[in-house]
């Protein structure tokens, strides 16, 4: 009986050893860290859905930025030649001279235009760029907003490239925790677009400004409409990761607290 009773005392205290050796364990400086969280599988569809829509910001804002239509100046169709009238498209880095013919223009049309009719063109790249010149179009002399303009894209760009960086990692870590950065990057970089535009349109009415001896029309073009969606459509890719970044569902959450006051 006594043998018993010491051999129960012995296996309870190699118990109480084991249990307090894993606590200490995993308080103590020797204990593992715990693991990172993983996304489920719902979740990582739903950061897939907003990477698509973030990825379309991205490709148009490559797209406008890499066109010279952001905006188009029109002389009147019979300002100079009854037969042929001239305008200019220009972007960021360059502009182009077009030389069109007065009877493919709509009759209803004041100006000359636009930029798609058949037409000779003479393009060349700004020089602000690497001599300092401002360019002259029309007798009108272009302000340097358009290097400002430029580089706000630019970073913009760029901020978009390590957004996507960031998802690519976190899909292919299955972590959630770079969703936060990438929906930064992305909402900054949909402002910074926005913005761009905005100075671009005060350059242009610098330009027109400039000299008032020969008329022009204008109006912003396609580039600038694909620009001003990429942006919009960036700061909603940015705002989705945003939500997705939460460990818990903004709406689940709220129906909850709706029916916890219900009750």
């Amino acid at each position: 009986m006594w043998s018993n009773f010491f051999m129960q005392q012995e296996e309870e205290g190699r118990m109480g050893v084991a249990s307090a050796g894993g606590v200490g364990g995993v308080g103590g400086r020797g204990g593992k860290r715990p693991k990172p969280a993983r996304m489920s599988e719902s979740q990582e569809g739903k950061i897939k859905l907003a990477f698509f829509v973030a990825i379309v910001g991205v490709v148009l804002t490559v797209l406008g930025l890499g066109t010279e239509f952001w905006v188009e100046l029109s002389q009147p169709k019979h300002f100079q030649n009854p037969q042929t009238c001239k305008m200019v498209h220009y972007g960021l880095w360059k502009s182009c001279i077009r030389t069109l013919w007065v009877m493919d223009v709509d009759p209803e049309r004041e100006s000359c235009g636009p930029a798609e009719l058949p037409g000779e063109s003479n393009c060349t790249y700004f020089k602000f760029y690497t001599t300092g010149e401002n360019a002259v179009i029309f007798q009108k002399t272009t302000d340097k907003s358009n290097l400002a303009t430029a580089m706000l894209a630019v970073f913009g760009l760029f901020l978009m490239v390590m957004g996507s960086v960031c998802i690519t990692m976190s899909l292919t870590k299955r972590v959630p925790f770079l969703l936060k950065p990438a929906a930064v990057c992305f909402l900054v970089s949909g402002v910074l677009i926005l913005l761009s535009i905005i100075i671009f349109h005060q350059s242009v009415l610098s330009l027109l400004a400039s000299d008032h001896t020969i008329p022009l029309h204008y109006e912003l073009s396609w580039s600038v409409a694909c620009v001003g969606s990429a942006g919009a459509i960036l700061i909603l890719g940015g705002v989705l990761f945003l939500l997705l970044s939460f460990p818990f569902s903004l709406l689940e959450k709220c129906t909850a607290q709706h029916r916890n006051s219900n009750t």
